[in-house]
């Protein structure tokens, strides 16, 4: 299982639509909220960026060193932080002042501390990722999982995965009795936080550790050609059943016939509740089982889309706060104008995919044919000849030394991850 699979770009790039239909302020965003169970699009894109960073940055540890393993995702996870900053900084010097007229309370509401606590003091909140705002709170939890990403490597491949496991389960299960809100409350008490916990991000990061730790450790083992799944064939019938189950649950919540109560926590999104893992594992394994039926849909644009995942998400961000911002008052976006921004947000998802794997593609062609030097003018003598001084012996040899055989797509898909 060594090449890499354009079905997952696919399902990444699928996710992404997904994501985008959902945050439009369209009359579709009520249809595509979590239709198939209780998951949604951030739980499998979460985890296939996960899956695709253990196996790439696996192999690169395994070919270059750890060092370079290291180097590389903190450079990717600071890459990720400086298109956060540029997010950030478009909400607040470009869709601040458009809110601040009063005539958008869409994206005042987004922004709501922002104007509480002024712009000096919200923008180095938002740079240091403690405040982090709606639609622009998941980048931070995926920049802080990558950056703890050679930690967990290191630790699952020197000591086992078991003990990693071992470390964040414990983790994501107190964090579904409110260890976020204790964690907050000492925070607060030791370094005197003035944030409300709310403005802090939606998602709970005690929580999804757990997914992208999951997701990591596949990854490993699908780069060592270790991951079996011989076991889906015999589970195609219970996960059938157990999502079949769950189909019935979110449509009868969404028709009111039911109510969860306390139970609720168990499928909350937010604190990723067992029930949500087991309702995208049930789904997951039924897609294994029925990869061949479900091969044609791997089209050309959703895979591009997938393998430039992180400009693609920035501009769905971007999609969103232009149809927040046109919306006004009205309480959502319907008839022509809907289609209009539909249309327009996903052309913009396809050129922002193609721009990027463009230039990706030229890179790699100049990574592959890098120029010729040019013979120093000064080693030619009158006669036309060239001149073997030790200096020109010496340039050689050290080209030479710093030849070393790579494999190029390796170093490309880390661009993927």
């Amino acid at each position: 299982m060594q090449q890499r699979i354009e079905e997952l770009d696919a399902l990444r790039g699928l996710m992404l639509v997904w994501i985008t239909l959902t945050h439009l302020p369209t009359l579709l965003s009520t249809y595509v909220n979590q239709p198939f169970g209780f998951f949604a699009a951030a739980e499998g894109f979460i985890f296939l960026s996960a899956l695709f960073t253990g196996r790439i940055y696996y192999r690169i540890a395994e070919r270059d060193g750890s060092g370079a393993m290291w180097r590389k995702l903190w450079m990717r996870a600071g890459k990720l932080y400086c298109y956060q900053l540029l997010l950030l900084a478009f909400a607040f010097v470009i869709e601040a002042p458009i809110a601040a007229r009063g005539n958008t309370p869409a994206v005042h509401n987004l922004l709501d501390f922002y104007f509480a606590a002024g712009h000096t003091r919200a923008f180095l909140d938002a740079a240091l990722m403690i405040y982090r705002p709606p639609l622009l709170d998941i980048l931070p939890i995926y920049i802080i999982l990558l950056a703890l990403t050679p930690f967990a490597l290191m630790l699952g491949e020197r000591v086992g995965w078991r003990y990693a496991m071992a470390g964040g389960f414990p983790l994501w299960l107190f964090a579904q009795f409110g260890f976020r809100s204790f964690v907050y409350h000492m925070q607060s008490r030791a370094f005197g936080l003035q944030i409300p916990l709310n403005e802090m991000g939606a998602f709970d990061l005690w929580a999804w550790q757990l997914w992208w730790l999951v997701g990591l450790w596949l990854g490993v083992r699908w780069a060592k050609d270790d991951l079996r799944l011989d076991w889906v064939k015999q589970m195609t019938i219970p996960a059938a059943m157990v999502a079949f189950v769950f189909l019935v649950l979110r449509y009868a919540q969404v028709d009111g016939v039911l109510t969860f109560g306390k139970s609720a926590l168990l499928l909350d999104k937010w604190d990723f509740g067992v029930g949500r893992m087991i309702n995208f594992t049930a789904v997951a394994v039924l897609a294994i089982r029925f990869r061949s039926v479900l091969r044609p849909f791997a089209i050309r644009p959703l895979v591009m889309l997938g393998r430039a995942s992180l400009p693609v998400f920035c501009a769905h961000l971007l999609c969103v706060f232009f149809a927040l911002t046109i919306m006004k008052n009205d309480p959502i976006i319907g008839g022509w104008k809907a289609i209009v921004i539909f249309l327009a947000s996903l052309s913009a998802l396809l050129l922002t995919a193609k721009v990027a794997t463009n230039r990706r593609a030229n890179a790699g062609e100049k990574s592959r044919n890098p120029p010729q030097t040019p013979d120093d003018p000064l080693l030619v003598t009158n006669r036309g000849s060239r001149r073997t001084s030790s200096f020109e012996r010496m340039l050689k040899i050290g080209r030479v030394n710093r030849i070393t055989i790579k494999s190029d797509s390796v170093r490309r898909q880390a661009d993927f991850a």
